[in-house]
């Protein structure tokens, strides 16, 4: 598949790494590190270095127990950065994090590449319209429940089942309406428990009968740090070793803190099918 929009394109028939810009004062791992427009570009200049091929924004906290804040000022946050980032690197793939159509329309007329919604577009009634009318690229995630409450004791008779059903569901709409650019994102973390999230990592190549790229995000999250008896500091290792096995497993897009270690691992699993 090769990901087009605003005049760029990028061919991901070959596993890309996203590089995660934090713009939150409230993230889970790097909370109010980027405060600063300086401290944004320098931090982007860092990870296109290391060789991410797309830069995904995040104004809004997503982490368990996050507090809501309203689309004025998500919008608020993410357009300065958005303008400054889209003028100091202008070939750049640039990816937003949001739900919110609003955010979305606002975040396309200032630059963006792709949307990121965690979401899957149930937030909002026109946001399958929103994506469809622009056809910018959208990666749909799946999320059982809201980031406030989608940790307390999820439960799902099949994970892998259920998720790819609600992709289905969303895909199918999607494809109505004509959008043609659309990933999926089994959302670790998200409404699962670390053994949910190991079933979807392991049975992850049946996602691919879906026919759409898949999107993964293991980025030093609980499931690592749980299973390790490890803070959130030390989940780097643990996080490759995941990272690894989604790629292995079909995974066409790795969202990183540590762009680094991913693309490290992008190019070995190449090498050992090359």
């Amino acid at each position: 598949m090769v990901l087009a929009f605003n005049g760029k394109q990028l061919d991901i028939s070959s596993p890309k790494v996203m590089g995660i810009l934090n713009i939150t004062p409230d993230s889970f791992f790097d909370p109010g590190h980027y405060s600063s427009i300086d401290l944004q570009l320098r931090r982007v200049e860092q990870m296109l270095d290391e060789g991410a091929e797309i830069i995904d924004i995040g104004a809004v906290s997503t982490r368990p127990g996050a507090e809501k804040i309203p689309a004025s000022e998500e919008v608020a946050r993410l357009i300065p950065s958005l303008i400054a980032v889209r003028q100091k690197f202008p070939e750049c793939f640039l990816s937003v994090d949001t739900f919110q159509p609003v955010v979305v329309r606002e975040a396309v007329a200032h630059g963006a590449d792709m949307i990121n919604d965690i979401f899957g577009g149930r937030f909002a009634g026109d946001m399958m319209e929103t994506i469809a009318g622009l056809n910018v690229p959208y990666i749909l995630m799946h999320m059982k429940g809201v980031p406030g409450t989608m940790q307390v004791d999820p439960q799902y008779q099949d994970v892998v089942a259920e998720v790819a059903y609600f992709f289905h569901q969303q895909t199918e709409k999607l494809r109505a309406l004509g959008a043609s650019q659309t990933m999926i994102d089994p959302g670790f973390g998200f409404g699962k428990t670390a053994a949910h999230n190991f079933e979807l990592l392991d049975r992850l190549q049946e996602f691919k009968n879906l026919g759409f790229p898949i999107v993964v995000g293991f980025s030093r999250k609980s499931m690592i740090q749980k299973t390790l008896g490890v803070p959130v500091d030390d989940a780097l290792n643990g996080t490759t070793v995941l990272n690894t096995i989604a790629l292995q497993k079909g995974a066409s897009i790795l969202r990183v803190h540590d762009v680094k270690e991913a693309v490290e691992a992008v190019k070995l699993v190449a090498a050992v099918g090359g």
